[in-house]
């Protein structure tokens, strides 16, 4: 079993991984310096990435991750899809294992930097790019940036199309110590993470693991304060248009955190696109029905 320790955990005892799925993804985590070369980043830096892959075949399959989470994430998609292809998962800059470098401002312009020069240095051909959540809006922005890059696009309960709440206020010190200190809070955490499936017994322990265990990272808060303040990523729907790769959008029925509006507005917006409705499932269909996303993917 792996501990998982909360910054603000105080006596709480330790959470812990328990599920096959989850300790075999960690086991396969690896870290890679990745040289960083692009307008928006200062100088020469190199950032090292974490990253998972596993298996064979093209095209490639990337996967990208939500909002304060982590490669994790695809604990249980990952495996289904490395049967039949090479499949890599990264952290974001910012953002799950990666390293947190104190240069450098995490915005939606260096992610994309940042995810721009692993593909360069690691993939060199063209993905099936997944993105989920805020991964869904990061892969957009990818695609729309380096349409040589990308194969096909899949987005699973993606953000990007609407324009969220501006958050940015509550991250100006001293309130952004305060509010990542609120959103280290294992009780706020579990609410949320409940509140993301359909069925809340999902939300388990090991669950509870997976989603808190990179919140010990050094430089967590710090790079969550920065890129709250850059305002994240905005909305995508005056350009989505743009899109000219296939695209299959796979999201949950019952998807309480985004709602499934947007779901309808992807589909009439991206040219190329299907919609692929997946039943008595919520916000995260790769972790609560993994089987369907995977059918969803390569279906």
């Amino acid at each position: 079993m792996t501990e998982v320790f909360y910054p603000d955990r105080g006596d709480r005892p330790p959470a812990t991984l328990t599920e096959p799925t989850s300790l075999a993804l960690l086991n396969a985590m690896q870290q890679r310096a990745i040289a960083l070369s692009s307008p928006v980043v200062p100088g020469a830096i190199e950032v090292s990435t974490n990253y998972v892959q596993q298996g064979q075949g093209d095209p490639p399959i990337l996967l990208l991750h939500g909002f304060d989470s982590s490669v994790l994430e695809f604990r249980r998609l990952l495996p289904l899809l490395a049967t039949q292809h090479e499949t890599w998962a990264i952290d974001l800059l910012g953002f799950g294992f990666t390293e947190r470098s104190p240069r450098l401002a995490i915005t939606p312009d260096t992610i994309d930097a940042h995810l721009y020069s692993v593909w360069n240095t690691v993939i060199q051909r063209p993905v099936v790019l997944v993105g989920a959540s805020m991964g869904g809006a990061a892969a957009i922005a990818f695609t729309l940036a380096h349409p040589d890059a990308v194969q096909q696009l899949i987005l699973i309960g993606s953000a990007g199309y609407g324009v969220g709440p501006n958050l940015s206020r509550l991250f100006i010190q001293p309130l952004g110590l305060l509010a990542t200190r609120f959103l280290s809070n294992p009780r706020v955490r579990q609410s949320i993470s409940e509140r993301a499936y359909f069925d809340p017994r999902l939300a388990s322990p090991d669950a509870a693991a997976c989603t808190n265990l990179h919140l010990a990272n050094p430089g967590w808060a710090q790079a969550l304060i920065s890129f709250t303040q850059s305002g994240g990523y905005r909305s995508y729907k005056h350009q989505l248009h743009r899109i000219q790769v296939p695209t299959t959008i796979v999201w949950g029925r019952g998807d309480r955190i985004l709602g499934t509006g947007d779901a309808l507005h992807f589909h009439r917006a991206i040219p190329q696109s299907k919609l692929v409705w997946i039943e008595n499932c919520g916000h995260v269909p790769h972790l609560e029905q993994p089987e369907k996303t995977q059918w969803g993917i390569q279906g």
